[in-house]
């Protein structure tokens, strides 16, 4: 292992297996003819295998410390950016690729949600997501409705693709070992609803899960301020008196064309 200061608030744990390393790889499909995004290169131990199996990786890392450590490797295919992701805008990062592109991330558990988020609903130009993330958070990931990890992210991720935990990654395979396991997720851009403002749906679906145990009527009326005569007048008593996590991603699209606001 490298000599590293581990710094907590990045939640660096490093990944140790090379087995695992070459199926994060495998899992995202990338070929040589793909451009990847890798951000979170840590150690640099799969921006290795990235290197080895993609036309090009750009690899942001936050951590200004590991910069000699990763410079060392002399990668010919590897641009390295040492900021933070998150400073930049979607066209910016994009200035970096030719064309399509592939996200490859082992995200600590703060920035799972706003990156995800900032790339799917920002980018026209990602293709696919593969990420390593807490199993809790995978498991919302994936979530079918009536679930208890049915939520936001799940409706948000099925929006705007088609998503798979491609497998479940023991801490034992970590570096500082985290307390929890974890799991990768594989997300196949598809942009079905390209009628639909991305934005405007979003707050919808924040809306209707502001208050779990409230019905939408409750909670469409006091998030977005909706009158219920307009509500009546759009939903039938039946979807206005259940709760959100009963309707699917489909069910909740034709409720939002129905309602304008």
């Amino acid at each position: 292992m490298i000599e590293h200061n581990f710094k907590k608030k990045f939640g660096q744990n490093f990944i140790t297996d090379t087995n695992l390393l070459s199926a994060i790889v495998k899992d995202a499909g990338v070929t040589g003819d793909d451009e990847v995004l890798e951000i979170g290169a840590g150690a640099g131990a799969l921006t290795e295998v990235l290197d080895k199996n993609a036309k090009k990786v750009v690899s942001y890392e936050i951590d200004r410390d590991l910069e000699s450590i990763l410079l060392q490797k002399n990668l010919k295919n590897t641009n390295f950016i040492f900021d933070d992701i998150m400073k930049y805008d979607i066209e910016e990062i994009e200035k970096n690729f030719e064309g399509d592109y592939k996200l490859i991330a082992n995200l600590p558990y703060y920035i799972t949600t706003p990156l995800l988020f900032k790339f799917l609903n920002g980018s026209r130009r990602l293709r696919s997501i593969t990420v390593m993330v807490q199993k809790e958070v995978a498991e919302r990931m994936v979530a079918i409705k009536g679930g208890k990890d049915y939520g936001v992210l799940s409706i948000m991720v099925r929006f705007f693709g088609d998503a798979k935990i491609t497998r479940i990654v023991s801490r034992n395979l970590f570096y500082p070992k985290p307390n929890v396991d974890s799991a990768i997720v594989n997300i196949e851009i598809k942009n079905k609803y390209t009628d639909v403002d991305r934005d405007k749906f979003y707050n919808f679906i924040k809306a209707c899960f502001s208050m779990r145990r409230k019905t939408l009527r409750n909670n469409l009326s006091h998030s977005l301020n909706l009158p219920s005569d307009k509500l009546t007048s759009a939903l039938t008593e039946s979807e206005l008196s259940s709760r959100a996590e009963n309707f699917s991603l489909e069910e909740l699209v034709q409720m939002f064309k129905k309602i304008e606001y």
